[in-house]
């Protein structure tokens, strides 16, 4: 892995930020997007990266890769080993903290070797850098990779932890967060719902450090979520546990880039999508961290081939949260119904393998999306206007999949048939025809093409996430910072 960057003389008269990421593409993606943002904005950027000594393939591919910005560097802290931090019974959360917790102890000496970056941003698992940037007098600020209602959760959660005694998915009715539409038990994000494990542990011990931060930035835009943008920022709440300002500088999307520098898997798909017909395919993908069943993947295939829609399945036999672009020997598509690719070739297609999801979404053929709904692929779904189907398997997906569905109009859930613990393919098949063909399809594609319309205006010139970041960058730039004191940052101008 690459070593401290040195800088030529043109770059050094540029103002520095630092941005530091927690394990797992789904905090990687945005805030490499971020940081790119930055650079376009006159910065350079130094991108941090928790890195293990079983690095990941997808993300090594994602940050090594040629063509990144001239301004943006990216720096590994030293690898862990995770055999020697992490219990072999730890949940996903669980991991991820441990391993940053063993990696923040090279960050100090890394920000002083940086020479003292003008800000430092960090993920929202990462809250242990806000002591160490305190040490340094750098200013510290959180990226949270969640929607507004989630933030608002997570600002809430330390008083609902002291107002209640028992599990919160015990309460006899919905959790009512200030100013946000209520969240049923069931729909809690996953590590809220054992307050023993250590999981909630670690959860609440990074949303207790959001008010270390001095400001918060979201991966969401006015058009999507402007209600509970002002709630955060104005309702007495927020400012009573203060709350640091919220800027929704969304949605940043990893852009999959041209077809030359796709993968022949990739373009094998895109090459099937030119030959179906305009918003006739469901692209069903559950994402890197998810798992099914066998039964539950025997009960999809089924769905999918009774519904008599066209689908593009990318499909992983297991979760992969830490493996993503690693070549599984297990072979996926075993697991399906015997003679059910034979039997939908002409209308369906399964990539037993990670896939270019976002140019898969930005294809004209695509009319709709089943999906995990982890809001990374919300949001690549919302701005390029594709409706959802709702699937969530973990995280905070359910509380997700209950926000697009019936705050924002623009998915609808699946149900579960009472005493079975699978998604019936009857189920599969109503609710993929209901999306394609129904009434209620029709209506949320008008609803997310105007989400898809307000994206795009977000990112103008005029538009509030641009404008909320060039308020930013104005500040960063024009604000003494603790290199500048010490005669040790080579931006005079700051």
């Amino acid at each position: 892995m690459p070593g401290t960057p040195s800088y030529a003389a043109d770059q050094e008269d540029k103002t520095h930020v630092a941005v530091l990421a927690s394990s797992g593409l789904g905090h990687v993606i945005p805030l490499l997007e971020f940081s790119k943002c930055l650079v376009g904005h006159g910065f350079r950027v130094t991108f941090l990266v928790v890195t293990t000594v079983d690095p990941t393939p997808a993300q090594d591919q994602l940050l090594y890769a040629p063509g990144l910005p001239r301004d943006l560097h990216v720096l590994a802290l030293p690898a862990v080993d995770p055999t020697s931090v992490v219990p072999e019974d730890s949940r996903l959360l669980t991991r991820v903290c441990l391993i940053f917790e063993a990696s923040v102890k090279s960050l100090k000496a890394t920000l002083i070797e940086l020479r003292y970056p003008r800000a430092l941003v960090v993920d929202l698992f990462c809250t242990q850098a806000f002591d160490v940037a305190g040490e340094l007098s750098i200013p510290a600020y959180s990226f949270c990779t969640t929607s507004a209602k989630m933030l608002a959760f997570s600002l809430y959660l330390p008083t609902l932890d002291r107002e209640v005694t028992g599990e919160l998915v015990d309460l006899p009715g919905p959790v009512r967060v200030p100013g946000c539409p209520p969240i049923r038990p069931e729909d809690l994000l996953d590590q809220v719902k054992d307050r023993k494990n250590e999981e909630y542990r670690w959860f609440l011990y990074h949303v207790s450090r959001l008010t270390m931060a001095d400001w918060i930035f979201l991966n969401t835009w006015e058009g999507l979520e402007s209600g509970l943008l002002r709630v955060l920022r104005e309702d007495s709440f927020y400012r009573q546990v203060l709350a640091p300002p919220v800027h929704a500088i969304g949605p940043l999307v990893h852009e999959d880039g041209n077809v030359e520098g796709l993968g022949s898997t990739d373009v094998e798909c895109l090459a099937w999508l030119d030959g179906q017909p305009e918003e006739s395919v469901v692209l069903v993908s559950l994402g890197s961290g998810g798992t099914l069943t066998r039964e539950q993947q025997v009960e999809m295939a089924w769905g999918l081939e009774l519904s008599q829609q066209r689908f593009l399945w990318i499909h992983f036999v297991s979760a992969a949260f830490f493996n993503v672009g690693r070549d599984e020997e297990d072979d996926p598509t075993k697991y399906l119904p015997q003679g059910f690719l034979e039997k939908t070739r002409e209308v369906g297609m399964v990539v037993p393998s990670w896939a270019a999801q976002v140019a898969i979404l930005s294809h004209p053929s695509i009319g709709a999306f089943l999906s995990h709904c982890g809001w990374n692929s919300s949001i690549e779904s919302l701005s390029k206007g594709v409706p959802m189907i709702a699937w969530p398997l973990y995280a905070e997906q359910r509380t997700n999949a209950a926000m697009l569905a019936e705050d924002v109009g623009v998915a609808i859930r699946l149900s579960v048939e009472e005493g079975r613990k699978v998604v019936g393919r009857k189920e599969i098949e109503r609710v993929v025809r209901a999306v394609m063909r129904g009434e209620e399809g029709k209506r949320m594609r008008r609803k997310v093409r105007d989400i898809r319309d307000s994206s795009v205006e977000s990112l103008s010139h005029s538009g509030s996430s641009q404008a909320s970041l060039a308020a930013v960058c104005e500040d960063w730039k024009t604000t003494k910072c603790r290199g500048c004191e010490e005669e040790l940052c080579a931006d005079p101008a700051s």
